[in-house]
């Protein structure tokens, strides 16, 4: 008699050790049956083969959003050549400017001068052709130019993403990544997406943060409205998809277990 409830029971054990043993080998087969597709942003872009850009200077384009200032020896003779915000004074104490909207043909409406064209000129660039229209008008014109939302965005493995207002228009990505303070364990070094929009196109184009040509790359220093993704690796990839099924398949699967061992028994 003690035999056979012994024999009873080492089968009874032996039998839900199987058990046990299919779940495990059902959680490690769903924690590894996701793809990325099932997580990364951006699929099926190829990089693009650009012209080696080392330069910069970012180029203003449409959607900008600028301030210009116009100062001079004499305060009065630059008056008419700023835009003030209603109801401001005009002498010497704090005054607020307007901001010059940049249109979708370029151009942005300028005091005296009319319309001036402005997308595809660099800072510089603008500071010396408003230097040659106010010439006629102003001796020795002081102009400062400034971007009002130079933005970049970073979105994906990194500690913080979001979109970052840049207060100096020199900003790599590695400042870029820095913003958002670095990559999480779980992202791709190796293939950090970068997009860029230009007037007729969008270029994407794709950075090794390990290669030693780091800096050599066309999107190392980034311009107004670029996105960084930095995608998840296997193990992130994989991970996610698991804790999404996983708990629900474990529960159907323990109450196939509790019934079939009553069954049993």
């Amino acid at each position: 008699m003690i035999n056979s409830v012994f024999f009873s029971t080492f089968a009874q054990i032996n039998f839900m050790s199987k058990i046990y043993a299919v779940l495990i080998l059902m959680v490690v087969l769903l924690s590894s049956c996701a793809s990325k597709k099932d997580l990364l942003y951006f699929q099926g872009i190829d990089t693009k083969e650009q012209v080696l850009n080392t330069d910069f200077s970012p180029k203003i384009k449409a959607g900008d959003q600028l301030s210009i200032m116009i100062s001079a020896l004499d305060p009065l003779a630059v008056i008419p050549f700023n835009s003030f915000k209603p109801n401001m004074g005009t002498g010497n104490g704090n005054v607020e400017l307007l901001p010059y909207s940049v249109a979708q043909d370029g151009t942005i409406e300028f005091p005296q001068l009319g319309t001036i064209e402005v997308a595809g000129y660099t800072r510089v660039e603008l500071i010396a052709v408003l230097k040659e229209k106010l010439a006629p008008f102003l001796v020795n014109p002081s102009i400062n130019i400034q971007w009002l939302n130079f933005t970049i965005t970073v979105l994906g493995e990194v500690k913080s993403p979001g979109a970052y207002i840049i207060l100096d228009e020199r900003v790599t990505i590695l400042d870029a990544i820095g913003l958002a303070g670095d990559l999480t364990i779980h992202g791709v070094r190796q293939n950090v997406l970068v997009i860029r929009e230009t007037d007729t196109e969008k270029q994407f184009e794709r950075i090794d943060l390990t290669a030693t040509n780091l800096f050599e790359s066309p999107v190392y220093y980034l311009q107004q409205n670029d996105v960084v993704y930095v995608e998840p690796n296997k193990p992130r990839v994989n991970s996610s998809a698991a804790s999404s099924v996983t708990g629900i398949w474990i529960s159907i699967t323990s109450l196939t277990i509790t019934i079939i061992a009553l069954i049993v028994n």
